[in-house]
């Protein structure tokens, strides 16, 4: 036998063997059902131990102004439609319908009322750090973040997680998805009360801002696990008492 022969009979290398998608996919599914369940709990003791607080939180918004203590949203959630990359859904004219959707499930969320009630419409929008709507208690709540608070009912519910990125308004979540490239990926997971951006970023008060955030969800979004979020969870606190934190 020739050496060509011999050469072109062994048998061909093999490629570098990847995992199935099937089975990253369950795995995935696996570490989010695990997320989720973390989630839960923390915000079910977290409800009973703050129970006696936010009772006092509830009196002080009451008696400091006229209106509601509590204050409710829409916010844009998570995005559960399965997205197939074909051109079939084109010719069903189904992309025109997603093009115009809020880009994931709006809920209600809940949060403590920080605000004077305002008696005329004044759209979505941002609140700014000196904003002369905030009430003296309002102040006080939106500095040590208790104001969220309330949101841990909508963990309960289903409708965030305490980790993950913070949920927009509708109105507002358009025009930042027509303007941010991969905007809409952030609606891949629940929101959350607390998140990678918020500590690593304070309030935002630039389109920059929102940028920096934005890259800060995604990143979460890519390596997101049950030990991710515990972290985030033991990071919020020293932010809520004040304290910068950066962790890049």
């Amino acid at each position: 036998m020739s050496p060509v022969i011999r050469w072109t009979t062994k048998p061909a290398a093999r490629g570098p063997v990847f995992a199935r998608p099937g089975r990253v996919n369950r795995a995935a599914k696996r570490g989010d059902r695990a997320r989720r369940a973390l989630n839960v709990v923390v915000a079910a003791v977290s409800l009973v131990f703050l129970a006696p607080l936010l009772l006092v939180i509830a009196a002080a918004v009451k008696l400091s102004s006229p209106g509601p203590v509590l204050f409710t949203q829409e916010r844009v959630g998570v995005d559960q439609r399965r997205r197939p990359r074909d051109r079939r859904g084109s010719k069903r004219g189904g992309s025109d319908r997603r093009r115009t959707d809020s880009g994931g499930k709006v809920f209600t969320i809940y949060k403590l009322r920080t605000m004077y009630v305002s008696q005329g419409e004044t759209g979505q929008v941002w609140a700014q750090k000196d904003d002369p709507r905030i009430t003296p208690v309002g102040r006080v709540l939106r500095a040590l973040r208790f104001d969220e608070l309330p949101q841990l009912w909508n963990v309960l519910r289903g409708e965030m997680n305490i980790v993950g990125p913070r949920p927009e308004q509708p109105e507002i979540f358009r025009h930042l998805r027509s303007e941010i490239t991969d905007y809409q990926r952030r609606q891949e997971v629940l929101p959350g009360i607390t998140g990678w951006a918020q500590i690593n970023n304070g309030y935002d008060q630039t389109f920059w801002d929102v940028e920096r955030k934005v890259n800060y969800d995604l990143e979460y979004v890519r390596r997101r696990s049950t030990l991710e979020d515990l972290k985030i969870m033991v990071l919020t606190v020293p932010v809520v008492l004040g304290r910068k934190v950066f962790y890049h």
